[in-house]
Parts: structure tokens; sequence; C-alpha cells
């Protein structure tokens, strides 16, 4: 299955307004481009109209999808719906996969798509929104914003990235190196995933425990209830080592894999 970058335009054809627009051909394009990154299976299916929680599902491995998509580059942030709400999703059984797809308006084409697994949501990378002003029709409302800059770079897997496709294979590969988060619950994986940022911002592929220690202060702002910082980063460093993220080369000294 190959994928075409460009938007089926027939689709839109009578509808006028740009946000109804942009949501049928966005929609078209997964449901004639992607595959499960799941389980592989070669189309989508998408879901019937106002469906609350997802946009698209397997039919083979009933994996869920949902999909935001904007246009021009995506940003460190994508704006979403109640707070609560997304709190209450991102903890629930059923919570979906995400798929983020940039565009470009002018050329009606794709620039980037890429799916954060499920696994990767936790209460930190959910933004509380100032609540609507009272004059607003929805007075009080509060909304929220995913933060993707607070996704480790593990967690953003790319199917279109600068307007290149990435093989299916790699992009399966990817998915499956992610899967040994979903062993955890929501606690222990905001842990796991702040323990990955910090190893991430390290630029070297052979650190030592020490510089994962100048994260004490950040890691203790994001947890204030523990007490014993150093004794969870170790605790996080052999399970990641474990589960084949890092390599353990000496006493005191890893490597990234």
């Amino acid at each position: 299955m190959s994928i075409n970058l460009s938007f089926n335009e027939s689709f839109a054809d009578t509808y006028r307004n740009p946000a109804q627009i942009a949501r049928i051909l966005t929609e078209h394009w997964v449901s004639d481009n992607m595959y499960c990154v799941n389980c592989g299976h070669e189309k989508l299916s998408h879901f019937g109209n106002n469906r609350p929680v997802a946009d698209f599902y397997c039919s083979s491995c009933q994996e869920e999808f949902e999909l935001k998509s904007k246009n021009g580059r995506l940003g460190n942030k994508v704006v979403d719906g109640a707070y609560q709400t997304m709190l209450q999703r991102i903890h629930s059984a059923n919570n979906p996969n995400f798929f983020f797809l940039s565009y470009d308006k002018e050329n009606m084409a794709v620039k980037d798509f890429l799916i954060i697994p499920k696994h990767y949501f936790v209460s930190d990378i959910i933004e509380k929104r100032k609540p609507l002003k009272k004059t607003a029709r929805r007075a009080g409302w509060v909304g929220c914003s995913i933060l993707l800059k607070e996704i480790p770079e593990t967690g953003r897997i790319f199917i279109v990235k600068d307007s290149q496709v990435i093989d299916k294979e790699n992009v399966v590969s990817k998915w499956k190196s992610t899967e040994f988060l979903k062993e955890f619950d929501s606690n222990k994986r905001g842990w796991m995933i702040d323990v990955l940022r910090c190893i991430e911002a390290i630029s070297e592929k052979e650190f030592r425990l020490e510089r994962v220690y100048k994260f004490e202060d950040i890691l203790q702002v994001k947890h204030p209830q523990n007490n014993f910082i150093r004794d969870k980063i170790r605790q996080q460093l052999q399970v990641l080592r474990d589960k084949g993220v890092i390599e353990f080369i000496s006493r005191g000294m890893y490597r990234k894999l």
C-alpha cells in the first residue's frame, strides 16, 4: 500500500465551512492511506460520525485511533477538548492512540503525520487552559492542550516527516519498541516517561548515572510527594535496561540503544 500525500478535494465539494472541509479531507486521507501500526493490517476503518472517543479502528486487532489535524506546523502543543474529559480518557481502558497530521493548505497535501501511542499519555502532558469568559456561549468551560514537547522522541513515531514517507517496517518496529509501557499503570508510566526525557536530553550516547542525577530538581518539582528521587531514578534506569531501551556498561555507566 503506497501513501499518496495529496488530499482528494472532491470529497469536500459540497462543503463551504473551512473546518468541515479540513475534517472531511483529512479523515478521508487517513481512510485511504493509513495502515495499522500495531498489527500491520493494510487499512483502517472509520467509525460512525460523532463517536466521542475515537475516529478510526483496525478491524484486525481492534486498536483505536483519534485524529488531530492542523494547517501548518504542529508546534509544541495541540488544542484539544474538555480538560476533565481528557484526563478521564487517558486513564480509561479504551483510550485511543493519537494521530497528529499537519498539512499545507495551499498545496492541499500532508506535511507531517505521526502517531503517539496511548501508553505515552499521562496527566503531565495535558495542559489545563483558562476557563471561557462569562460572556462566552459556554461560560466557564475549561479546555486543554496536548503538550507534544513533553512526549519523549520514542513516543513520537513519524509516518510522514517533512513530506517524506517513512518505511512501514520502520514505523511498525518503532511502535513495537514502545509496547513495554503498556505493562505499567499511569503513575509508573509517568515516572518512566520523565526519566526517558532526561536521558534524551543527554547528548552523548553513553552517559553516567551522575548525569541523570542532574535532573533531580526537575523531577522533584514534577513529583513533590517523592522524597527519594535518586532512588527512583536508579529504579527506572533498571527497568529501562531490562526492557532494552538502555544498556548497562559498567558500574554507574549506561548506553542508549
